[in-house]
């Protein structure tokens, strides 16, 4: 399923949204090819898989969900849905980050309470011992 967002509407490149957005960058050293990678669960797969294009004043995400890595030895292809309500779901997720994005300041993005909000709320809590964490 292809999302296409305007270069106007994106202020951001489109590896540091899908960053942001949980993915991954990866490299496939057979094909040459660069995409990008969200894992479902604490295995390889399922994962989302987007591959990301330019075309004149839009880019274009390219997503399908792997279920599982080839079968055969020698054989590239796997299975995958290019449709599905996982990979709908993930779409609109993915439109609703486009609008969430667009005024975020890129140089603190650890800081999103405000220049002083998150140091004061880190100095709130309380510093707990081991034991006590453990058995609390």
């Amino acid at each position: 399923m292809k999302l296409i967002i305007p270069k106007t509407k994106l202020q951001l490149n489109p590896e540091l949204f899908l960053r942001r957005a949980g993915y991954g960058f990866i490299h496939d050293r057979r094909s040459g090819h660069d995409s990008f990678v969200r894992r479902l669960g604490s295995h390889f797969y399922p994962r989302l898989h987007m591959y990301v294009n330019q075309d004149g004043q839009n880019y274009i995400f390219n997503l399908h969900l792997d279920q599982k890595q080839p079968s055969y030895k020698g054989v590239h292809a796997h299975n995958a849905e290019y449709d599905g309500e996982v990979v709908s779901a993930e779409i609109n997720r993915l439109k609703g980050f486009v609008s969430s994005f667009d005024n975020l300041d890129t140089t603190d993005p650890l800081d999103s309470l405000g220049s002083g909000e998150y140091d004061k709320n880190i100095q709130k809590e309380e510093k707990k011992s081991f034991w006590k964490r453990l058995f609390s």
